[in-house]
């Protein structure tokens, strides 16, 4: 079983890679690694935060997606319907969410789940809601 970091500021969980639902969208994340995202508020979703991929996961297919992630699930939308969203999304689910955009609801690839940090996630949450953009840097454990 592979495991990332995620750490910004203060804040530092690991995630394990979930490449048996997503194996295809793992296997895209791990070629982007070490990756450093810009973390900002949902504004249709909920308890989530989100970095922008633009056209980087256009290539990756669903895989079993998901709309309604648990706390400290993190799915990837590819972004490759673009009369729903403009561009991919890194999603990271610190509470009650479900990933939708302004022109409807979206589903993506579960690719990681935080296994350690899991009690501090919705802090990181709250401090991207209340504090604005954050940084946050992925890297292969």
């Amino acid at each position: 079983m592979k495991t990332v970091t995620l750490a910004s500021g203060e804040f530092a969980f690991t995630a394990r890679l979930e490449e048996e639902k997503s194996p295809q969208s793992c296997n895209w994340l791990l070629e982007l690694l070490p990756w450093t995202a810009e973390m900002r508020h949902v504004s249709w979703s909920g308890n989530a935060c989100f970095a922008q991929l633009g056209d980087l996961a256009h290539s990756v297919p669903f895989e079993n997606p998901i709309r309604i992630p648990s706390r400290g699930e993190i799915i990837v939308y590819p972004g490759n319907i673009p009369h729903l969203q403009m561009g991919g999304e890194f999603f990271l689910s610190w509470g009650p969410c479900s990933i939708a955009a302004q022109n409807g609801n979206l589903m993506g690839n579960h690719v990681l789940t935080i296994t350690e940090g899991l009690d501090r996630v919705e802090a990181f949450g709250r401090a991207v809601h209340l504090g604005g953009v954050r940084e946050l840097r992925v890297e292969l454990a």
